[in-house]
């Protein structure tokens, strides 16, 4: 299937308004190798009859199995380590004993765009580990967010083939998966249970959180965005969170040179200031 150059702005100017993913004119290819199966499968003939659904649907169904075929949901456990122990050794020990004087007993952290599930059930296990027996006495909740539905299908199925846990430390991932006669590793309902998994836009104009998070993990996301996007999404990141919350971002990004909101930590890490 071919792909006039009208079709491919009319595609790039959707997909910008509604995910923030920003497609450069040596994507066109791309684009049609991973939507032509799919538009055929539809029944029809172009680009321009396919864009024309995708505008018609109130539902949005269309657009959610749109940004599932051009997003990539490449993800492992413990991906970027380093995040992982400074959150295992640093973050959890200041936020529960802050937590404890004001006698408080809420973790709120938001992974965004959390994608399979990896992620927060690594930081769910590292938080279980931290607070051991006193965990009961915890509200762990985590919220994990992606725009991907099949996504975060898996992510609640919460099962994982062999090499993809095999980044885990071997107590880790024998105290918190079980193994299936297929091979593969479920995650326990022990760990299942605090995580809260949703569908959510990051370019929604409006976040509907209630209260700031604690901690935000938005890692590998904002490659995909131009320059004022991420500017614009690390502000509404900046809105909620807490005074002195962490912000996690991936290897691959910055926030550049010349941004003040957040304090630079270690690499990819930032932390907001105090009042």
């Amino acid at each position: 299937m071919d792909i006039t150059d009208q079709e491919f702005q009319l595609m790039r100017e959707l997909i910008y308004a509604r995910f923030g993913i920003s497609l450069s004119d040596k994507k066109k290819s791309l684009l049609v190798g991973r939507l032509q199966k799919h538009i055929g499968a539809l029944g029809f003939y172009s680009v321009k009859e396919y864009y024309e659904h995708l505008i018609a649907d109130r539902t949005e169904k269309a657009l959610g199995e749109l940004v599932d075929r051009i997003s990539t949901n490449h993800t492992y456990f413990n991906r970027e380590k380093s995040h992982f122990e400074f959150f295992s050794e640093t973050v959890l020990p200041e936020l529960t004993e802050r937590l404890r004087r004001h006698d408080a007993r809420d973790l709120r952290i938001w992974c965004a765009g959390c994608s399979t599930g990896e992620e927060p059930y690594t930081l769910l296990m590292l938080v279980h580990e931290f607070l051991g027996m006193e965990g009961d006495r915890w509200d762990t909740g985590l919220l994990a967010t992606d725009i991907s539905d099949r996504a975060l299908a898996i992510a609640r199925a919460g099962v994982y083939s062999d090499d993809r846990v095999q980044s885990l430390p071997a107590g880790l991932r024998n105290k918190y998966f079980r193994r299936l006669p297929s091979g593969d590793w479920a995650v326990l309902d022990k760990l299942k249970k605090d995580a809260i998994f949703r569908r959510f836009n990051l370019m929604n104009d409006r976040f509907p959180f209630k209260k700031q998070f604690q901690v935000i993990f938005c890692r590998n996301v904002m490659i995909y965005f131009d320059q004022p996007t991420r500017e614009t999404l690390v502000r509404k990141f900046h809105q909620f969170l807490e005074p002195g919350g962490y912000f996690f971002i991936g290897h691959s990004e910055t926030l550049g040179r010349e941004q003040t909101l957040y304090k630079y930590i270690l690499p990819a890490a930032y932390r907001k200031g105090e009042r």
